[in-house]
Order: structure tokens, then C-alpha cells, then sequence
């Protein structure tokens, strides 16, 4: 049971495909290690993938592969509630009240669609109203504490002023959540230094097979510098990767490698791929044996989301009183 002196944190991810490095690093791992200290509610964003997956079965499997990472990872349902966001059409509502209240310049400021904006890609409207939509995820259910990167921070601030919107405009309703940036949760490097994204073809598989890890690895764009020559460690993106599985010990042999002169990329790339599939290697095997009790899975997320769901339409009821929708 969770106790009811813990501070509420919401978060999730959003099922577009299979979990990476990023996905771990950036999110899940913080997940599991705040998980003891909060009354956490973790959730499948599948609304969210909306913008971006258009097959059904796709979009079933990959949530279906994420909730099975969730507990291969270490987050336990007695102590973090698990759902999916399309079994609450609260949420749904709830972006509705709030579109009403904020304006198309104030949506404009949002980075998700400046940067599509900047790379000429046409926007849909699910893109152009994600931050709103997430703000609903959050204010729901009086969220504390949102755990995010520092390139997320804006997410929350937004939420923040659609909360403080409603409230002076309606009535104070809803509880203005905080960011917990954890210092782990930074941006995590792909394969070509970008940030770690399915979008940009860049991402090391966490459940992915040993050669496609492999391949990955060894595809981690460098520069042309000989074995040799002295690098600079932060530089480069095979040891900003490595960093993130390395003990400090390990890390010191690397960096000491790179910076006096004599360690190559190539080898560099070995000693990373080992430690992957050694950091890894118990969680992996792990994943594989839920897809074969679908069952008890769904079970967790069943249990989840009728505790949800409760929560989700107290706070509708007195939403829609204030908005005039009831008596």
C-alpha cells in the first residue's frame, strides 16, 4: 500500500517503438529509483504516439512491449500504478476545457513544434496541441512532481500556466506541479551525437538482438583521428554513451585512453558494446519471459487503471461543475 503522506509524481513515455538507451537513461531508470519515495503514477502515453504511429497493430505492440520493459526494469506494481492514458478519456476532456483557455501564439512557443516548424515539416494538430494535452496528463490527478530532462523543463511551466489559467479564471482546482530535474536525466547521445531518438535513426536497442546492438555501437559516428592521437574525452559520443554503464573506475581508463593519446575508436566501441550487454544483460533476460504471460501483464495495468480512473472522474465532476457542464 502507498502511503498516504507520499507527494504524487506523474510521468510516462510514449510507445512510438522499441525502447533505446535514451529511453532508459532519460527516463525509466528514474522511474524505478523514485519509486520507493513517491505515490508514482507512470503511464503509458499512447494518446501521444497518435501524432506519430498510424499502424494499429503497431501502436498495440508497442505498448504492449513498453508496459513488459516497465516491469523488466524494476518497477513494481505494488508501488507504482501502471495504465495506459487511452483506457482515461478524462484526459481527452480535460485537453478539451483547457484548448478553451489558452491561445494559438502561447501554443506556438512550444519546442516540439518551433523545431518541426524549423525543418519544414508540416504539423498536425496532435503535435501543435501536445504540451496541452500533457498538461491535462499532469493536472489531473495533483501532480507534486513531474520527473524530467532539462530539455523538458518547458513541458511542466507550460502545465503550470494553464493551472494557474483555470484557476484564477474558475476556481482554484488544480495543484501547480513542480519539475524534478534529476540529475541523471539528462539528454542522452545517440549513435551520431544527436539527442538519442527513434526520429532520428540514431538509437542503441535495449531489447534489441545482440547483432543489432552490435551494429549500432559500431556505427557510432567519430572523427578521423588515429589510435594514437589524444582526444577529448567529452567530445565524443562513445564516451558520453560509455559513461552512462561504466563504473568510475572504468570511465578513468577510458578517459585516460582517449586523453593521453593511444586508445582507438574501435576498441573503444568493444569495451562499450561489453558493458552494455553486461549492464544490461539481467534486465534483457528478464523481458523475455513476460510476452509469454500476456495475461498477468494486462492484469497490472487492469488493477491500475481502475484506481485511475476513480481519481480521474472525481476531478472531472468538479471540473465540469466550474466550467457550467453540471449542477
Amino acid at each position: 500500500m502507498v502511503a498516504m503522506d507520499k507527494k504524487i509524481l506523474v510521468s510516462g513515455i510514449k510507445p512510438t517503438g522499441r525502447l533505446h538507451l535514451g529511453n532508459y537513461f532519460g527516463a525509466i531508470k528514474q522511474f524505478v529509483d523514485l519509486q520507493r519515495d513517491y505515490d508514482a503514477h507512470v503511464f503509458l502515453a499512447n494518446y501521444h504516439a497518435l501524432t506519430s504511429v498510424s499502424s494499429r497493430e503497431k501502436k498495440k505492440k508497442n505498448s504492449f512491449d513498453i508496459l513488459c520493459a516497465y516491469l523488466a526494469v524494476g518497477l513494481d506494481p505494488k508501488k507504482v500504478t501502471l495504465y495506459r492514458q487511452s483506457s482515461l478519456p478524462e484526459h481527452a476532456e480535460l485537453t478539451w476545457m483547457f484548448n478553451c483557455l489558452v491561445t494559438m501564439p502561447w501554443l506556438e512557443r512550444a519546442h516540439a513544434y518551433k523545431d518541426a516548424e524549423a525543418k519544414g515539416r508540416e504539423t498536425n494538430v496532435g503535435t501543435f496541441d501536445y504540451p496541452v494535452l500533457m498538461a491535462a496528463d499532469i493536472l489531473m490527478y495533483d501532480a507534486h512532481v513531474v520527473p524530467v530532462g532539462r530539455d523538458q523543463v518547458q513541458h511542466i511551466e507550460m502545465a503550470r500556466e494553464i493551472a494557474g489559467k483555470f484557476n484564477n479564471t474558475l476556481g482554484e482546482t488544480f495543484r501547480m506541479p513542480k519539475e524534478l530535474v534529476v540529475k541523471e536525466m539528462e539528454i542522452v547521445p545517440g549513435t551520431d551525437g544527436q539527442k538519442m531518438s527513434k526520429s532520428y535513426n540514431n538509437v542503441i536497442p535495449l531489447f534489441g538482438t545482440d547483432e543489432e546492438i552490435r551494429k549500432a555501437v559500431m556505427g557510432i559516428v567519430t572523427d578521423s583521428k588515429a589510435p594514437e592521437e589524444k582526444k577529448v574525452a567529452e567530445d565524443n559520443n562513445v564516451y558520453k554513451i560509455f559513461k552512462l554503464v561504466a563504473t568510475p573506475e572504468e570511465k578513468e581508463v577510458m578517459r585516460a585512453g582517449f586523453e593521453n593519446g593511444g586508445l582507438g575508436y574501435g576498441y573503444a566501441k568493444k569495451m562499450l558494446l561489453e558493458k552494455i550487454f553486461a549492464y544490461f544483460g539481467p534486465t534483457r533476460k528478464l523481458y523475455d519471459k513476460y510476452p509469454a504471460n500476456p495475461k498477468k501483464v494486462y492484469s497490472i495495468l487492469a488493477r491500475g487503471e481502475k484506481k485511475m480512473r476513480k481519481l480521474a472522474e472525481k476531478k472531472m465532476e468538479t471540473v465540469r461543475k466550474l466550467t457550467g457542464l453540471r449542477n
